[in-house]
């Protein structure tokens, strides 16, 4: 193999000259096709027994630099480009970031594919391939708005198949295509990621922001992730949406299966399937349906066989996240799948009559997924040790009781490849040279950098590359936002998708605080750039007032010739794969500050704490764990924990307006909300709304917390300045982070739920 003389023959064939006299457009085109030509001559990864992991989402990001690093040609191909005057750097720039996920959910999927792919387990993904994602984010007046965020061309790394399957609706029915995307393991494997479109697509049924009709399923069908469901039509499309889905993923996984020969029966013998989140639980009736009504199985020989076969991860115990579609929804779209899902229910309605909290369908005609993948499911897996607890002590105690044999922990991990040797290099080079680079394929040998904590080269080495990724991430925000980051601030980072009980709020109320103290003279030793990059979900209205205050503090903080020396606000615009590549490397402070209890796992906290930043957290999903790894003086714990605050809602006796009217200092962060000095700037409506949910609702204990927050900070700036002691913290974490690969992770639900 010999990249510099393919690389140079395709520049030619594409373009008719040398690679030294192409544009960066035209070599990005060149190296897709090289990737492409190379991913080709490796195996798809196959075997009796296959994973097919389905899921709403597929945050993959951008894939030329990942294919590289997987491929082994990274640093080649990078030399050659450096010769001829280029840079791989800019080159990147040119690649669209894949619209296919959201947030940790589609992230976490897109880990988990690169790992079974390195671990070299057969293994498919099975998802939808949306022309317009989530949404871009474009800030307007201090307000989110919404643009549709295209990314497919002739030139993607989505390849067509010539798989496609008539898929009936109630009303209509619609013509699937698959497309593959490759997923290469590092240095060895291949495995496809299969998304399925609409052939019918119409891509100008949106005119204008992220409106279109949502009736026309024909024509609209794959356009959206999460289309809006503040109405039924929102609603009943998301139900057309992941029925489309899972009826292509069951056709496939049938068609494959018979392939190579196998029987039906023993399907759950060559076969694992796992939900990801409750988004593919249709999946279970319609293999039932499909088994019954199309291959000559009885009801109980079907039921029998699904129910050894797919597997379902828990991702939250938020209640909205727990779908429960009303079953009118699923006669209009689903009417053929409707017959089975009232058998499944009624079998569990007979086994178990006094326990309706257990029942499929409940006394509002509503349909429980989780309760599906729960009873015809074979494994029941939270996604870190105290979400499991929690699982199995409380929100699902009742089936925990009745299947405690398939509840199991699996914590999240990501992957390194991403998340270290590509979007961290100076950090990869410093590891390769100072504890070998066994640690890329054996997380587990991070550990042994612990030796060297009290190494003043190797805390200086480490201090070094955490200043060359903040000028690196003060040119990307320069260039993207306008806005000037200072180096020598603490950069304090808070990136994931916005909701209330994320907390971004309670960082606000800390930056009102803050401002507050400098303007009354009060001037922290070194300055601080408070960081935040979020989209909140188009009909979620609080989350979306949040990103307001957030915006009218970048306005009012940034402008203030007395504060902006000190301190900085910066809310990035359309956070994304691409951006987290560069924040996550830069951070010093990692903010993980959900509400104790609500947060399942958590996978930023992990990139963060393996790029070499200090968490400060809540004892919260994966920071459990992350404390017990690097001990108490390596992170920053505060706020209630998970049984104060599970109390607290059991009894209903939290009540936010006291903590307001007895303390001073959040009486003065909330009150600001709706100063003079924001109204002038902010829209009153947005800000009162905010306001009045604090003081009246706070529904996910903001105020509860503030108070030891703004003390934990505090304490966490004034230890910055020992510089000493804060390069060994950051050393313990990066040594410590071997625990929360993804490969490790992948593992465990092979070892445990899959089997392969």
């Amino acid at each position: 193999m010999d990249i510099r003389t393919d690389f140079d023959k395709l520049a030619r064939k594409l373009y008719g000259r040398p690679i030294h006299q192409c544009t960066s457009h035209e070599l990005y085109h060149v190296l897709l096709q090289l990737t492409k030509d190379q991913l080709s001559e490796r195996k798809e990864t196959d075997g009796d027994r296959k994973v097919y992991y389905i899921s709403a989402e597929f945050l993959i990001g951008k894939l030329l630099s990942n294919n590289l690093i997987n491929l082994g040609i990274y640093d080649e191909v990078e030399e050659i480009l450096k010769e001829s005057g280029k840079s791989l750097t800019e080159i990147e720039d040119e690649e669209m970031e894949p619209s296919l996920g959201n947030g940790g959910l589609g992230r976490l999927a897109a880990c988990f594919m690169d790992s079974i792919a390195t671990l070299g387990l057969p293994g498919s993904g099975i998802g939808l391939n949306y022309h317009f994602g989530l949404f871009k984010q474009v800030f307007k007046d201090h307000l989110q708005t919404a643009e549709k965020d295209g990314w497919i061309n002739d030139r993607c790394w989505l390849n067509k198949t010539d798989v496609s399957y008539d898929i009936k609706f109630g009303d209509v029915t619609v013509k699937s295509r698959m497309y593959d995307i490759d997923v290469a393991g590092y240095e060895k494997g291949l495995n496809k990621l299969h998304l399925f479109d609409v052939e019918s697509l119409d891509e100008s049924l949106v005119k204008s922001g992220i409106d279109f009709d949502k009736t026309d399923v024909l024509k609209n069908l794959t356009l959206f992730l999460y289309p809006d469901d503040s109405d039924e039509a929102g609603n009943l499309l998301r139900i057309y949406q992941q029925y489309f889905m899972v009826s292509n993923g069951a056709r496939l996984i049938i068609d494959e299966m018979k392939e190579k020969g196998f029987d039906l029966y023993d399907l759950h013998k060559h076969v694992a399937i796992q939900i990801n989140d409750t988004h593919p639980t249709m999946v279970i009736p319609e293999l039932i349906r499909i088994l019954t009504q199309e291959e000559e199985f009885t009801m109980d020989d079907a039921i029998a066989v699904v129910s050894k076969t797919c597997a379902y991860t828990n991702h939250t115990i938020l209640a909205e996240a727990l779908e429960k579609w009303p079953l009118a929804y699923l006669e209009k779209v689903v009417p053929v799948l409707v017959p089975i899902i009232k058998e499944l229910a009624n079998r569990i309605k007979k086994q178990h009559k006094d326990q309706s909290k257990v029942w499929i369908i409940d006394d509002e005609k509503r349909v429980h997924m989780a309760h599906i993948d729960i009873h015809y499911g074979y494994s029941v897996n939270g996604v870190a040790a105290i979400h499991t607890d929690i699982l199995k002590n409380t929100e699902l105690n009742v089936f925990y009781k009745l299947y405690p044999d398939k509840f199991n922990n699996k914590t999240n991990g990501v992957t390194f490849r991403r998340w270290l040797l590509k979007c961290n290099r100076p950090l990869a080079a410093f590891l390769d040279k100072t504890i070998g680079t066994d640690y890329r394929k054996d997380a587990d040998k991070l550990k042994d950098l612990l030796s060297r904590k009290d190494d003043a080269a190797v805390l200086r080495e480490l201090k070094e590359i955490k200043k060359t990724n903040k000028e690196e991430l003060k040119r990307f925000v320069k260039a993207r936002e306008g806005i000037d980051l200072d180096t020598d601030s603490i950069f304090d980072i808070q990136v994931k998708r916005l909701h209330e009980y994320k907390r971004q709020q309670m960082n606000a109320l800390y930056i009102i605080h803050k401002y507050l103290e400098i303007k009354g003279g009060k001037i922290p030793k070194r300055p601080i750039s408070c960081i935040f990059g979020a989209k909140a979900a188009p009909a979620y209205v609080i989350a979306k007032d949040i990103i307001h205050l957030i915006l009218v503090l970048q306005e009012i903080i940034n402008n203030d010739p007395d504060v902006n020396k000190y301190l900085k606000v910066v809310m990035v615009t359309n956070y994304n794969v691409t951006y987290a590549e560069k924040l996550i490397p830069a951070c010093d402070i990692s903010e993980q500050i959900s509400l104790a209890s609500k947060e399942a796992s958590g996978t930023s906290n992990m990139k963060f704490m393996l790029n070499g930043a200090v968490t400060l957290g809540t004892d919260d999903g994966a920071n459990v764990e992350i404390h017990d790894l690097v001990g108490d003086d390596n992170i920053y714990i505060f706020g209630a924990d998970s049984d104060t605050v599970i109390k607290h809602y059991e009894k209903a006796d939290y009540v936010s307006k006291d903590i307001y009217d007895e303390s001073e200092v959040v009486k003065e962060a909330v009150d600001f909300i709706i100063s003079p000095q924001c109204l002038k700037v902010g829209n009153k409506e947005n800000l009162e709304r905010l306001y009045k949910e604090l003081l009246n609702k706070d529904w996910f204990m903001t105020l509860l917390d503030l108070e030891d927050y703004i003390k934990a900070k505090d304490r966490i700036f004034a230890d910055y300045e020992d510089r000493d002691k804060w390069q060994r913290m950051m050393l313990v974490n990066i040594a410590n982070a071997g625990f929360f690969s993804s490969d490790r992770t992948i593992t465990e639900y092979n070892r445990d739920i899959w089997k392969l």
